[in-house]
């Protein structure tokens, strides 16, 4: 993505509560506060133990790192006070303006990876707490490796580097606890030891450059205490960065060119492990991309960044692996391997990572391509969820764009459970949001608005609110609610949620649209050209007026369920005016003014147009998409939502050839030219093989892949009936010549499962259920059960089959 020019208790991960934090009254680089407002302080979790005195505790090299991306690393002895009293417990806490990796006697402390991850680093900063009660002896080394990381590497792409500040930071505190209950606290302070990590420079675009050479305990000189303006310390809402899996070479091959590639087999985000031996001081460069173009790696997407790691070995066996950089690649060139390519088959290794999410729901169907394009939006997820939902993984930019997430949220809830991943970064939402006038940015943590000339470009973010984007912040909590019925959840991010529907009131015409300030609309809308784009064929206000529609009565209910009427009421006022104001100018007799797919899909599914104008509604949209021949013609605004469009009109068989259309633009069409993730653009790869020339494109994002929603409700036959799945609707709709499907979804209270399949004109539905359900099954009365397995057989009408 980039910006154009001119009442139950969670079933899920939430097993504590947030209560509210003391607001904090400056962030910092005080200096680049934009205006504030008065949103209540967002969520975090409660701890009897406060973060407040880590403040005090940073430290940086007195020494010239002689690079700004240079890897430090700082070091003390812990010499215990009670060395013959027992341990009762050892709990370290540690966090960075940057990213660090503890250590004791040189093995990590934990998995985790990148800590503490990116937030809004002006207001707020994750910490990280362990239990190393085992590893604590007298005389042991606890060792911090700081990396720019986030907070001082390079961000957007801009090229720029240190946007939130040019120092990077580490506070840690290791708090013994003895059987007597006396306490020992060893805090990091000037006293530690700072040396040259063997990681000689390592940025989170341009890779890591380790030199096996460098000894780990190499002094470099003294430490110093910096100072920190006033921040929040916050525990991890979120669960943290891990390796997730490890993937060897499908192969290993010679390019035209002579060049050594690898191929992983799938696209993914994370690094290369080697092991190697050579002679000391040989360097072997690795870099990184997600396709091929005529057989050579295919850089060019990746626009300025480097995406490459380079590994200078010692002259004994080394093993190499890059943990302060990131990269989204299926693909690695290798230069400099001093061995057979048999042999760096063996020894190379890519090394998936991300945030240590837990699978919670599943698909798969008797077609082949359809459960290739499924797992596609698995591992885009599990690519861009790593910290914080971004965008892409790849290239200069991997930044949290608010509009991605604002549709992807249902299929990710359904997918994995991301309550506390999503609720985490909903707290830096609510921080821009507030520190930005109730205006929420295009990304967050927003790193446009620090971008030099920011202010007033609209590439860098608006004054004004945005559909979609902003919408996130309403769209997401209600995604979450869906998912868990949590309404405490909820609750906590109801300021942010209000705050966003007032801006949108701000700007609202007379008559009641939303035509005022700049919009995304329907973005890569695939007749767009290449380097353009925003230039959908649906127009910016029909696509705002809609999704302002949807955002007040989404906030109408949210109000009323958190039983605050006076707001349900002005909430249901705005979403009936913003309705009104939308048939005033678009409906003329059950037709909209603008025919596209993406205005009937988001008029239909958002509830704009009145009842007996549906049937009309849904024969002009199907005419449309036939008249496309089932290829795509909605970009980020309308895919999310035609299928469903269909399906509610009752042309559920238009709805299945879109979505198994194999030609270009489609869903299946990239399966088809091999890949394994969703693409940001529908031709993000040209049917020749050759990449999309436009300058913004993407192998990796996720957006798009919002149809899996649909697949989950209406192939899968598994919805809510009820908010957290209190009670399932289960309501298969086979269609597009799919003769069976299983999915399943995981509760609290146990598995839900539904199966069907089609054998000699007969339909199967076998639902295994933990709770109550709802079964809604083609030629069948609905009827409501209770737990249990329920297996239901009628017969198949072969048209209907045969769709």
């Amino acid at each position: 993505m980039r910006a154009p020019a001119p009442k139950r208790s969670s079933p899920l991960s939430r097993q504590r509560r947030p209560s509210p934090w003391p607001s904090a009254s400056s962030g910092f680089p005080a200096s680049r506060n934009p205006t504030t407002s008065t949103l209540p302080p967002p969520p975090t979790r409660s701890r009897k133990r406060p973060l407040s005195d880590l403040a005090s505790s940073f430290i940086a090299p007195a020494f010239d790192a002689h690079a700004q991306d240079r890897v430090v690393r700082f070091s003390t002895k812990i010499s215990l006070t009670a060395e013959n009293t027992p341990i009762r417990s050892a709990l370290l806490r540690y966090t960075a303006l940057g990213v660090v990796e503890a250590r004791i006697d040189d093995v990590p402390t934990s998995p985790a990876l990148l800590t503490p991850g990116w937030t809004s680093y002006e207001w707020r900063l994750r910490v990280a707490e362990e239990d190393v009660t085992g590893r604590v002896k007298n005389g042991s080394t606890i060792d911090l490796r700081l990396a720019p990381g986030w907070y001082a590497g390079r961000l957007g792409w801009g090229g720029n580097r240190s946007l939130y500040g040019d120092r990077p930071a580490v506070a840690a505190q290791l708090i013994i606890t003895y059987d007597d209950g006396t306490v020992q606290v060893i805090a990091t302070d000037g006293a530690w030891e700072s040396s040259i990590d063997p990681s000689t420079s390592a940025d989170l675009y341009d890779g890591e450059t380790i030199d096996a050479r460098i000894s780990s305990n190499q002094s470099a000189g003294r430490t110093e205490v910096v100072a920190v303006q006033e921040i929040r310390f916050d525990d991890y809402l979120g669960p943290p960065i891990e390796r997730l899996e490890e993937i060897a070479p499908g192969k290993v091959f010679r390019s035209r060119a002579g060049r050594v590639l690898v191929d992983f087999g799938e696209n993914l985000v994370g690094w290369t492990r080697l092991r190697v031996q050579g002679t000391a001081g040989h360097v072997i460069e690795i870099r990184h991309a997600e396709v091929l173009e005529e057989g050579e790696l295919g850089t060019r997407p990746l626009r300025s960044a480097q995406a490459t790691d380079r590994f200078i070995l010692s002259g004994r066996a080394d093993e190499f692996e890059p943990t302060f950089t990131l990269h989204g690649f299926q693909f690695a060139e290798v230069r400099g391997w001093p061995g057979t390519d048999e042999e760096l088959a063996s020894a190379i290794r890519a090394i998936r990572v991300g945030s240590r999410l837990r699978r919670t729901g599943t698909f798969t169907s008797s077609n082949a391509l359809l459960n290739s394009f499924h797992g596609n939006v698995v591992r885009g997820l599990l690519g861009n969820f790593v910290g914080l939902p971004t965008d892409c993984p790849q290239r200069d930019e991997r930044l949290g764009w608010t509009g991605d997430i604002a549709v992807f949220a249902p299929t990710a809830t359904f997918l994995f459970d991301v309550q506390d991943f999503l609720s985490d970064w909903l707290v830096d939402v609510h921080e821009e949001t507030t520190h930005a006038g109730g205006i929420v940015p295009f990304v967050v943590p927003d790193s446009l608005k620090l971008e030099p000339g920011a202010s007033g470009n609209p590439v860098l973010g608006s004054p004004d609110p945005t559909a979609i984007w902003g919408d996130a912040a309403v769209w997401v909590p209600w995604s979450l609610f869906q998912r868990d019925a949590d309404l405490e959840r909820l609750a906590s991010h109801y300021a942010v949620m209000t705050a966003h529907g007032e801006a949108v009131a701000s700007v609202l015409s007379d008559d009641g649209t939303w035509d005022h300030g700049f919009q995304f609309g329907d973005w890569l809308d695939p007749a767009a050209p290449p380097e353009d784009p925003a230039a959908a064929l649906t127009p910016t206000a029909l696509v705002a007026t809609a999704s302002g529609a949807r955002t007040f009565a989404l906030l109408r209910d949210t109000s009323t369920l958190l039983e605050k009427h006076s707001e349900a009421a002005r909430f249901g006022d705005l979403a009936a005016r913003m309705r009104n104001g939308f048939r005033r100018r678009y409906v003329r007799d059950g037709i909209l003014e603008t025919e596209t797919v993406t205005a009937y899909s988001l008029a239909i599914v958002f509830g704009l147009f009145d009842a007996d104008e549906l049937p009309l509604a849904g024969v002009r949209l199907s005419a449309l998409v036939r008249a496309n021949k089932h290829t795509i013609s909605t970009g980020f605004a309308g895919t999310p939502f035609v299928t469903e469009a269909l399906s509610m009109t009752g042309h559920i068989d238009d709805a299945y050839a879109l979505l198994l259309q194999e030609e270009c633009p489609s869903w299946l069409y990239a399966v088809r030219m091999g890949a394994t993730t969703v693409w940001e653009r529908w031709d993000s790869m040209l049917p020749d093989g050759s990449i999309n020339p436009g300058e913004m494109t993407s192998f990796n994002h996720y957006a798009l892949g919002s149809v899996a929603d649909w697949i989950h409700r209406h192939i899968g036959g598994i919805a809510p009936a009820e908010p957290g799945y209190a009670a399932v609707l289960v309501a298969p709709s086979p269609g597009g010549g799919i003769q069976s499907a299983d999915t399943s979804l995981e509760l609290t209270e146990g598995n839900v499962r539904v199966r069907w399949d089609i054998s000699d004109g007969i339909l199967t539905v076998t639902a295994d259920l933990p709770v109550n359900g709802v079964l809604r099954i083609p030629g069948m009365d609905e009827r409501q059960v209770g737990p249990g397995t329920h297996v239901i057989e009628t017969i198949w009408p072969s048209p209907q089959g045969d769709q």
